[in-house]
């Protein structure tokens, strides 16, 4: 194979890589980051090494701060860890290989968090509604207070049920329902 042949090839596989890793950038919008952060998973994922600050700021030409913060979010999201290699004094870091891990984690805590909140504000309504309704005397506005009780019931209940759902998720449990594909 000539040399020339060959730099083509590997130019090829730079370019249909680097198009995944556009449509992961893209998509990492569900997850509640940018596209930017995206794209340093995607060049994360694609390493075959675990990288430093520098090495992420060299592949994808931003700041070396820009790359600390999105590390730090990736790492809080547990999609990338610190790993250690012996003689190399900078933290090197690199993606976690299980997206399934990272789904289960990063989906159950964001849903957790605003079931959590939607539970309080829940109870915070009805607590206010009862207020009112033993406090008025207007009877039309006493049978509209019930039916709003009534449908925050239903809600409660929901959020109930999407509890022991997000449960599921967290423990792993989800996979003896919808086994991972291998």
């Amino acid at each position: 194979m000539t040399e020339d042949k060959k730099s083509k090839e590997w130019e090829k596989h730079e370019e249909t890589i680097e198009k995944f890793i556009q449509t992961i950038a893209k998509n990492m919008n569900l997850y509640g980051v940018t596209s930017s952060i995206g794209r340093l998973y995607g060049v994360l994922y694609f390493s075959d090494e675990p990288m430093t600050l520098d090495d992420m700021r060299d592949a994808l030409e931003m700041s070396k701060t820009s790359m600390s913060t999105g590390v730090r979010t990736l790492y809080d999201m547990k999609m990338v860890e610190s790993t250690y290699r012996k003689g190399i004094r900078k933290d090197l870091y690199q993606s976690e290989e299980d997206w399934y891990k990272s789904f289960t984690s990063l989906f159950g805590g964001r849903w957790r968090k605003q079931t959590e909140s939607n539970i309080e504000e829940a109870e915070e309504t009805k607590e206010e509604l009862l207020k009112l309704y033993d406090s008025t005397e207007d009877s039309e506005l006493k049978e509209r207070i019930t039916r709003d009780l009534d449908r925050l019931e239903y809600a409660q209940d929901y959020y109930d049920w999407l509890m022991k759902f997000i449960q599921v998720v967290e423990s792993g449990k989800i996979f003896e329902y919808i086994p991972k594909n291998k």
